[in-house]
Order: C-alpha cells, then structure tokens, then sequence
C-alpha cells in the first residue's frame, strides 16, 4: 500500500491539477497537509476539485486541517476577524463571492459540501509510512493529546527537534525551497504560492514528484 502526501496549496489550481495527473495513479492513499486556500486566487475551485477527487476516485483521501483553514473557518464564524484579511484572505473570500464587509456568521455562504469539508478536517493521520501532519508536533507527547497549537502553528520548537517519534512525521507550513529531509521529519512545503513548487511524496519509496508553483505573493510570509 502507498501514499502520496501533498504540500501546501494555498489557491493554486493549476499547480493541483497538474500534479494530482501525475500522482493520483500512483499511490493507494492521499494525504493532504492542509492549506488548501488564501494568498493563491481560486481557493473555491481548489475546494471543488479535491471534492470531485472524493467522488471519482477509489482513493482514500485524507484532508488535514491547516493554520488557513482554521483561521477562515474563525472569520466566517465571526469568532476571530482580526488576522484572515491580513493573510490572504480576501483572494479566498473573493474565489467565494463573499464581500469583506459582510457581518455576521458567513457559513451559509458557502456550498454545503464545502462547509462540511471545512468542518471534517483533522489534525494529524497516521499509517504504516509515517505522521501526517499540517505544522508539526510536541516532543514526547502521544499522538492523541497534540494540541491545535502545535498541529497548526508550530514552527521552529518542532523543526529544530531531534525527538524520535517513532515514524517520520511529513509536514507542511514551513517553507524550504528544497524538501527537507531528517531521520525524523520531512518538510514538503516548497512555496507553490511564492513561484517555487507544489510538492508530492511518494512513500514508501521516498520519491518526490514536484510542478511549478504560480507566485501569487513574495515571501516571505510569517503565517
């Protein structure tokens, strides 16, 4: 059984789509490390094709949940407004035809497949080859108490790390302009949104599979 696990999105349909025409026959499983939206032009049509992937596909998918999403599901709700617009937000607002200065709770904008994969979202996923997870994790704590801070945000506490998690744990968030590749971590953010590139990774053959990204923002970025 393989699994492919997919970098950082961040609106860039056509870097997706090129991609998943090179990898969706190669492997069993897809992860895919969350940041599906913000910065890039059509997070909306990126959200549409994963879900048409669902339906097409005998695949298992498996959407972990990114920074982005957690902060957009937070501005649609109207429990935090303060930092969406100020990271990308307003292209994935725009892709959703929704109005910044709209008030009150915005789920309903949304189409009810999209409100319910926003929803579904989990923090991190395990098999045979590995931890998936968006940020990465806390050293010497199990799986199962990881909390959304570290799955979410953590950078340098996770990165500079030499805990042995018992598998490598495959990550996104932080970006490197190549994979980066320790005994206990692989990095696979490579700035698709930046014009660097949407990354693939095929385990357990440990072959990358990489397409140019679209460079709709410079970097850096902190978030």
């Amino acid at each position: 059984m393989k699994t492919c696990v997919i970098g950082d999105i961040h609106g860039c349909l056509e870097s997706l789509t090129s991609l998943l025409d090179m990898v969706v026959d190669k492997a069993d499983t897809v992860v895919f490390l969350g940041d599906y939206i913000d910065r890039g032009p059509k997070s909306q049509q990126v959200i549409t094709t994963l879900l048409q992937l669902k339906k097409t596909t005998g695949l298992h998918l498996v959407f972990l949940k990114g920074n982005h999403e957690f902060m957009f599901h937070n501005y649609l709700t109207g429990a935090d407004r303060s930092i969406f617009l100020r990271v990308g937000g307003l292209q994935t607002l725009h892709s959703y035809s929704i109005s910044p200065d709209q008030g009150g709770n915005l789920l309903h904008c949304l189409p009810s497949d999209h409100r319910y994969f926003f929803e579904s979202l989990v923090l991190t996923h395990e098999d045979r080859h590995g931890i998936y997870v968006h940020a990465g994790l806390q050293p010497g704590v199990h799986l199962s108490k990881q909390t959304p801070d570290w799955c979410l945000w953590v950078r340098d506490r996770f990165i500079r790390s030499s805990f042995d998690f018992g598998k490598p744990v495959i990550f996104g968030h932080t970006v490197f302009p190549e994979p980066l590749m320790e005994s206990n971590k692989i990095g696979i953010d490579t700035g698709a949104v930046y014009g660097g590139r949407l990354t693939a990774l095929l385990l357990p053959d440990m072959e990358f599979i990489q397409v140019k990204g679209e460079k709709h923002h410079p970097f850096p970025y902190s978030l």
